[in-house]
């Protein structure tokens, strides 16, 4: 039997759903990118201005907020899941509002997210729920919790209210007929998040992989995390949910281990990452009977090869319990070109008040600077196809 392989440099299939307006504002976007100075400038000078009050939201709409959000609101994103739900792209959800700490916006939050559950039943094209533990409880009492310190009484009851949250939120992914993420945190309270994922896992989970933990791989430990909560999973009686990713707070967290005088978390180099990012695809795959997975990645060869393992464990192409997935504005010519293809995707498509999402707005943009990182490719990508369009008119 051939093996199968995947075409992700088709710049027509990855930007069918843009216009020349479109890729034209990309361009501009990622060619800003490329200036690292004008970058950092460009933040401070925003920060300052939305403090202010400056009347500068209307430009961060046409740009920035435009390449990388779907809207401020649930309804804001409408188009944009319908629009993507066009391709046979779906659409992850992802209320990105962000420096919250207090019980009133975690519940807030909370609610906001279960109003996400209930638009998911309406419409097929969102098949995940997805919640930052952060944005419904509180980093330090689980940070001290995970420490071993003892909590006061109050902190205790805000942990089972974390707990009740990401309860509800469940409840009503399962009455709405699709699955919930809870992504992953710092390595200093991620032991208290497993725990309760997997306690949500082991109650909600019988049928299906209704509930998914996320494993950053750029950790040393978690492909050990991964295959053992796998395991006990199965001996439990239960499907298990993973989302993989590569890994997001590495800075803080090499800093934090130096400041604390504890051993470094972090893999020596990205080649260790990579070897088990794709070892855990490979476990995923081969345990896939009890295994729903998520792929979260914009690295190419890790998609490529999920494809080729699909296809060695005859995994079918649109197997409901894999799915790819890539954040709005980025990597179309891995998300496009694997859907039409016949797999399973769905963009995080993040959305929020436009002040409360800079600071993932903030990190797309300093994510996007380097030359040999995802702006370069991006922006590679977005000249390619309008030259090819010039030519073809």
């Amino acid at each position: 039997m051939q093996k199968q392989t995947i075409q992700l440099d088709n710049t027509k299939v990855a930007f069918a759903s843009k216009s020349d307006e479109d890729l034209k504002k990309s361009r501009l976007v990622f060619s800003t990118m490329q200036y690292t100075w004008l970058v950092q400038i460009g933040m401070k000078l925003t920060s300052w201005a939305l403090k202010v009050g400056l009347p500068i939201k209307g430009l961060i709409k046409r740009t920035l907020f435009y390449q990388f959000c779907g809207g401020e609101s649930i309804s804001d994103c409408e188009k944009k899941v319908e629009e993507l739900g066009g391709y046979r792209v779906r659409t992850i959800l992802d209320y990105s509002v962000e420096g919250e700490s207090n019980e009133v916006s975690f519940d807030r939050t909370c609610k906001e997210i279960v109003e996400v559950c209930k638009a998911a039943k309406e419409d097929k094209n969102i098949p995940f729920s997805v919640v930052k533990p952060t944005g419904i409880g509180p980093l330090d009492v689980m940070t001290r919790v995970q420490a071993g310190e003892t909590i006061t009484e109050i902190e205790k009851s805000k942990l089972s209210y974390f707990q009740e949250r990401a309860e509800e939120i469940t409840i009503a992914a399962k009455a709405s007929g699709i699955m919930f993420m809870i992504d992953a945190e710092e390595t200093c309270m991620q032991d208290v998040v497993d725990e309760v994922t997997y306690e949500l896992m082991s109650k909600y989970n019988k049928d299906y992989a209704l509930v998914y933990n996320t494993y950053q791989l750029y950790r040393k430990d978690s492909l050990l995390k991964l295959m053992d909560a796998a395991a006990r999973a199965k001996e439990e009686g239960f499907h298990f949910g993973a989302k993989l990713v590569r890994g997001a707070y590495m800075e803080r967290e090499r800093a934090r281990a130096e400041e604390m005088g504890y051993e470094d978390p972090i893999q020596a180099d990205k080649e260790s990452t990579d070897r088990d990012y794709d070892a855990a695809l490979e476990f995923c795959i081969k345990n896939i009977d009890n295994i729903g997975l998520c792929a979260g990645t914009h690295n190419e060869l890790s998609n490529a090869y999920l494809v080729e393992l699909m296809d060695k464990y005859n995994v079918k192409k649109n197997d409901p319990r894999v799915f790819f997935s890539q954040l709005l504005g980025m990597s179309d010519h891995i998300s496009f070109n694997l859907v039409d293809a016949g797999y399973n995707v769905a963009k995080y498509v993040p959305y929020g008040p436009i002040e409360k999402v800079m600071p993932y707005l903030f990190r797309r943009a300093e994510e996007n600077t380097a030359m040999k990182g995802q702006g370069s490719r991006e922006l590679t990508l977005v000249k390619k196809e309008l030259k090819r369009r010039w030519a073809s008119n």
